[in-house]
């Protein structure tokens, strides 16, 4: 019998069961992930309730004594839901009551399993986002490093995938950089909207118990708390989907990240290569390296930019209060959150290892890169651009261009040398600051 069940009469056991596998699903597996913000939140809840009045300072005791216990299973990796017990909720309901009997049964009041999970998820999700801060901080700042390392390393710039002018590792691992920092913005949009405390808006329409909802905000380290009840039910789904909207903003800048350097790697262009312990081989083809890991990176992700779609069309077009398509959005987001971080732990170990080749520019077949420094230093000279533009098509067409590399500034504003990753340092940190 569920927590929440007031039929006492006999049912058909195997329909019973089939409708409990149904609707559970794969919910007892994500919810493990939610047991510790779980056990937080009834601690919240139970001291606000024993400052309304409605436990004492003894249950409120016994209460915490015992969750703290709960606590250090979950985080010793112990905790399970048991069979026949229907979600996290219930499960350390049910262990609190055995422990304590009645005083376990009190902890509910003035909750629903709504607001319950809502808290739940959003503790979680704001939890998530600062270990993807964290682990994005390191990716950042290697990025940076390698950039100011090969600052003076060439590079061929393309655009429609043909040569197009000079460009260099410093500026391309410094656009990566640059990348990061931006997708914290949506990152730290999505850990605001997380930032509300829904506890006290029970099923979605309040409780008449006169509960502080303020006390809870601040015990639970919320910025502020969703003021209307029914609204408070309404961003279930709506944190889950923004969330996702900021995790595909990472992972579009690791898919291209990866693609880039499966494209490097290939012999027709032989820009940068890694260890062989970091690339894989073939089962008939002794001269293989394969970037299998930027393979999945870009996979992975690409799956990732997926989400805000999923979780759209799974929450679209429902109308206020909570339905149980909402269960859903957890094993649609939290795989993802798990393989972001995974993408980002790896990607640290590759760009530690990689080797960059030197003098690519050297190779004749990238002299037409530098055509537009010559068309500029006719510019200077006094030729109006038009004509110095006709000038070197021509040369270029009779196969008569040519360019001293070693000549070409690459110092001036605005030219590969200028990386500025000073000034992307300075926005990333400020953006790390105001992570609460």
């Amino acid at each position: 019998m569920k927590l929440w069940q007031n039929n006492t009469e006999k049912t058909n056991e195997t329909i019973q069961k089939m409708v409990e596998d149904f609707t559970i699903g794969e919910d007892k597996i994500w919810d493990l992930y939610l047991a510790e913000s779980d056990v937080i939140g009834s601690m919240s809840h139970t001291t606000m309730l024993k400052e309304i009045g409605l436990i004492s300072e003894n249950e409120l005791k016994a209460i915490k004594e015992n969750l703290n216990e709960i606590l250090d299973l979950i985080q010793k990796g112990e905790f399970k839901i048991d069979e026949g017990v229907e979600d996290v909720h219930s499960q350390i309901e049910i262990m609190l009551t055995e422990k304590i009997g009645d005083i376990g049964k009190k902890i509910h009041s003035g909750r629903s399993r709504n607001d319950q999970s809502l808290l739940d998820i959003k503790l979680f999700i704001k939890k998530e986002i600062k270990s993807i801060v964290e682990k994005t901080t390191p990716v950042f700042k290697e990025l940076l490093k390698l950039s100011e390392k090969h600052k003076t390393d060439l590079l061929p710039g393309y655009t429609h995938f043909q040569l197009a002018m000079p460009s260099s590792f410093g500026l391309w691992f410094g656009a990566y950089a640059e990348s990061l920092s931006d997708d914290l913005e949506l990152l730290l949009a999505a850990y605001n909207v997380a930032d509300k405390n829904p506890l006290g808006s029970g099923a979605g329409y309040g409780s008449s118990f006169p509960l502080d909802r303020e006390k809870t905000t601040n015990l639970l380290d919320f910025q502020t708390l969703n003021y209307n009840v029914v609204y408070a039910q309404m961003t279930r789904g709506k944190t889950e989907k923004i969330t996702a909207m900021a995790l595909a903003g990472m992972a579009s800048t690791l898919t291209k990240l990866a693609t880039d350097v499966c494209l490097y790697m290939n012999q027709n262009f032989g820009f940068i290569s890694f260890p062989d312990e970091l690339t894989t081989g073939s089962s008939i083809m002794p001269h293989k390296k394969n970037p299998d890991i930027f393979e999945l990176i870009r996979a992975k992700c690409n799956r990732i930019q997926a989400l805000p779609n999923e979780l759209t069309i799974l929450t679209n077009n429902l109308p206020s209060g909570y339905h149980r398509d909402m269960q859903l959005t957890k094993e649609c987001l939290f795989p993802a959150i798990i393989s972001l971080k995974n993408c980002l732990d790896i990607l640290l170990v590759m760009l530690d290892n990689i080797v960059v080749k030197k003098d690519i520019l050297k190779d004749e077949k990238y002299l037409n890169l530098f055509t537009v420094e010559e068309v500029n230093k006719l510019v200077l000279a006094g030729m109006p651009f038009r004509d110095a533009y006709m000038e070197i098509s021509k040369r270029v067409k009779n196969n008569t261009f040519e360019s001293n590399v070693l000549e070409v500034n690459h110092t001036h504003e605005g030219s590969i040398g200028n990386l500025c990753n000073d000034k992307i340092l300075e926005l990333f940190t400020d953006k790390i600051k105001r992570f609460k």
